[in-house]
């Protein structure tokens, strides 16, 4: 939606497939595409997590296959946050003629325009890698987009089945129902520097064209009239109530988050949104407007309960008392997701053992639950590959629920013992009698049941199976 809007400003003509949303299989999605025939066939690899983009890999394939199948003439162009991370081994590896290094913005309207004409050079595409006569040819990259109001002023709407979107389960417990809803971003990047995140992999090329030093994460923002002109159409068109802010970190900087939840009150809208925090950017000056603003929730990286652990993977909170910052968050009548992720390196038994019993003892109202993975684009990825680690033999196997997930090993432990103690954790947490209990008195004896359901589903894995 981000990147049709960049492109429509320049004066393309865009039209977005969303096959997944739509229930289209690729043949399907295929069909649709080879009957518009258009110019360029852009496919993005993005999910609404950083690690998402690595887990869509396989079905990016199946669909440029299938468009390349279907109208072998149409270009395919793949973009996005793996593609980015991996520009060199997405254009050997997959079915496509074209790959975007970094955002992919300028290098969508500059292939565009060389499509068009009949005297295109190729090579004046910034940030493309493509095939010159049998030998891959790297352009150089594209500049980091600076102006995201003029040039790229929110999410193209109307080119989305807004019809088919709804929110997270736990988003809406003790809510009527899940839609309408919609996603948005207030900001783009992230300043730290977590090494199992891979958040800054498409900025890359165009932080080092700015001349930005390596070790800098840019963080760019939307203006306050921007994002409220969009939370007004998303209101007033579809009537959405439950929005997700998609920001890597939204509760961050304190002029942005009061003046947009400001401009929320002004407006008087009863809006139900989610955003991600970190414990030590939570000030009491945000939270009085936060709650009032309509964020019913916030998820907070807590990762790991261990300093050493969380210090290894440069998850910079210090000392921060976890338990008193939670406690306000709730105290101001914010529900908490807590992220917590077990087998990052310096992880053992005790350790991990110590990340559950936190989490059972804050029992936050959600909890997500992760095994440490070496997403490309990460830190993490880059020692895995020069340290031999095992890795997944396949994209999908980056999923945090495939049956092939094969998350990392540890300093101390093998991978499928991170993998069992990652899903034992999942049960204990939610089996809980005092989370139960706690969600009863919360959400409503409906919302036990929704959570007794989601636990009626067992995940299948190879390799915790296989592990002693």
């Amino acid at each position: 939606g981000l990147m049709a809007s960049f492109v429509r400003g320049k004066g393309k003509s865009v039209a977005i497939l969303d096959a997944e949303a739509e229930g289209l299989d690729a043949a399907q999605a295929a069909a649709e595409v080879a009957a518009q025939r258009p110019r360029l066939v852009a496919i993005p690899a993005y999910g609404h997590q950083p690690s998402a983009s690595t887990q869509v890999m396989p079905g990016v394939r199946e669909v440029a296959a299938a468009v390349r199948a279907a109208a072998p003439d149409l270009p395919i162009l793949l973009l996005g946050g793996h593609v980015a991370a991996l520009p060199e081994r997405t254009l050997r590896e997959e079915p496509c003629d074209f790959v975007a290094g970094g955002e992919g913005l300028y290098t969508l309207v500059d292939l565009l325009d060389c499509l068009a004409s009949p005297v295109g050079d190729l090579r004046r595409v910034r940030g493309l890698f493509w095939w010159d006569e049998g030998r891959m040819v790297a352009n150089p990259p594209a500049p980091l987009l600076r102006a995201l109001d003029d040039e790229m002023p929110g999410v193209a709407w109307e080119l989305l089945p807004m019809r088919r979107y709804r929110a997270h389960n736990w988003h809406c417990f003790g809510e009527s129902g899940r839609q309408p809803y919609a996603a948005i971003y207030t900001t783009l990047g992230c300043p730290y520097h977590c090494s199992f995140c891979c958040i800054q992999a498409p900025f890359k090329d165009g932080e080092r064209t700015a001349g930005f030093r390596e070790e800098v994460n840019t963080y760019r923002f939307w203006s306050t009239e921007t994002v409220l002109a969009q939370l007004d159409y998303l209101v007033g068109e579809h009537g959405v109530r439950h929005i997700k802010v998609a920001d890597e970190m939204f509760v961050l900087n304190k002029r942005h988050v009061t003046a947009l939840c400001k401009g929320i009150l002004e407006r008087g809208y009863d809006l139900n949104f989610w955003a991600y925090s970190r414990v030590d950017t939570v000030s009491d000056e945000m939270l009085e407007l936060l709650r009032p603003a309509g964020f019913r929730w916030l998820a907070l990286g807590i990762e790991a309960a261990s300093e050493r652990v969380r210090d290894h993977v440069q998850k910079g909170i210090g000392r921060t008392d976890i338990e008193a910052v939670v406690a306000k968050i709730r105290a101001a009548g914010i529900h908490v997701i807590g992220n917590y992720i077990f087998g990052l390196p310096e992880d053992d038994a005790a350790t991990m053992l110590q990340t559950l019993d936190l989490a059972m003892e804050l029992n936050c109202e959600f909890a997500n639950f992760y095994a440490a993975m070496a997403y490309p684009g990460s830190q993490l990825y880059r020692q895995a590959e020069a340290s031999g680690w095992a890795l997944p033999q396949s994209w999908a196997g980056y999923s945090q629920h495939a049956i092939d997930s094969l998350p990392l090993p540890t300093n101390y432990l093998p991978a499928g013992e991170v993998l069992r103690f990652r899903d034992d954790a999942f049960r204990r947490y939610f089996e809980s009698p005092r989370y139960l209990e706690m969600v009863q008195r919360t959400f409503g004896p409906a919302t036990v049941d929704e959570v007794r359901d989601m636990l009626s589903v067992r995940l299948e894995r190879q390799f915790a199976a296989a592990a002693p």
